[in-house]
C-alpha cells in the first residue's frame, strides 16, 4: 500500500497548529536540531526558538498548549473567556400561535 500522502501530511504539515505540533513533537521527542526541523518545517531558526520557549513556560504554568484546544482566532493569550449562556426563557414562535 502506498502510504506517500499520509507520510506527507506528517512530514510537511499545512496547517498552523500542525506545523507548530510536528516541529516541537521533533524537538522533544526526536531530539532533532532546532537547524533542521527549522527548515524542514519552513520557520527561522530564532522563531523556532522562541515556539519551544513559549511551549516549555506554557507547560511549566499548566497551561494548555494553543494546539491542544479551541480558542477564538486572533487570541494570542490562548486564553478563553466563557461564552455567554443562551437565554433561558425562549420566545414562542410566532407561527405556533396559529
Amino acid at each position: 500500500m502506498d502510504d506517500t500522502g499520509c507520510r506527507g501530511f506528517f512530514l510537511e504539515p499545512v496547517a498552523t497548529y500542525h506545523r507548530q505540533y510536528e516541529a516541537l513533537r521533533a524537538f522533544f521527542i526526536e531530539g532533532r536540531r532546532l537547524h533542521d526541523i527549522a527548515r524542514q518545517f519552513g520557520y527561522r531558526e530564532t522563531s523556532l526558538r522562541s515556539l519551544v520557549c513559549r511551549f516549555r513556560a506554557q507547560v511549566q504554568a499548566g497551561e494548555v498548549p494553543p494546539f491542544l484546544c479551541n480558542r477564538p482566532w486572533g487570541d494570542p493569550s490562548g486564553s478563553r473567556t466563557p461564552s455567554p449562556q443562551p437565554s433561558q426563557s425562549r420566545q414562542s414562535s410566532p407561527m405556533r400561535a396559529r
